[in-house]
């Protein structure tokens, strides 16, 4: 009878991670959603920019992804006792994630959303760093988050720096 509480605290545990992270996503498309079809189509964009359709997909993907990492991280703290550490450097960067959204939509400000995006990727980073020394796979699952994080930090540098 342990093991089957056990199993669902788990995926309640599983289930309540990727919540929190789609939560972040939700509000963040709070302030994209009003901007997307008036103010960003007005911007001039670098040819490299993704087609408008692909940010929903790749953000659920990547929140999903977040989520698990958050989830394994949470049940090694149950074998290792407080990660207080991880999970506070995982909180900065889950509101500087929802935070970029703001910046840069909600205030329509491609420079203030450049700066929080570098320090949503600095946060990325040291992130996935604590993350390894807990579950290298949670810091692996966040490999994409970076990548993306990286292509959005260089297309809002070119969307500030084109439309000064």
């Amino acid at each position: 009878m342990k093991g089957l509480f056990r199993r669902r605290f788990d995926v309640m545990k599983l289930i309540l991670s990727v919540v929190i992270c789609q939560i972040v996503g939700g509000v963040g498309a709070i302030f994209t959603s009003s901007s997307i079809s008036t103010w960003y189509p007005n911007l001039i964009k670098p040819a490299f920019t993704p087609p408008n359709w692909m940010f929903a997909p790749v953000w659920t993907i990547l929140y999903l992804l977040m989520g698990v990492s958050l989830f394994l991280i949470l049940v090694k703290r149950e074998e290792k006792g407080t990660l207080t550490p991880a999970l506070t450097i995982f909180a900065v960067q889950l509101t500087l994630n929802g935070l970029w959204s703001y910046l840069f939509f909600g205030l329509r400000n491609p420079l203030y959303g450049f700066i929080g995006i570098i320090l949503l990727w600095v946060m990325i980073l040291l992130t996935m760093l604590e993350f390894s020394k807990i579950s290298r796979l949670a810091s692996m699952l966040l490999i994409p988050y970076l990548a993306w994080v990286t292509i959005a930090a260089t297309l809002n540098f070119y969307l500030w720096r084109m439309n000064m």
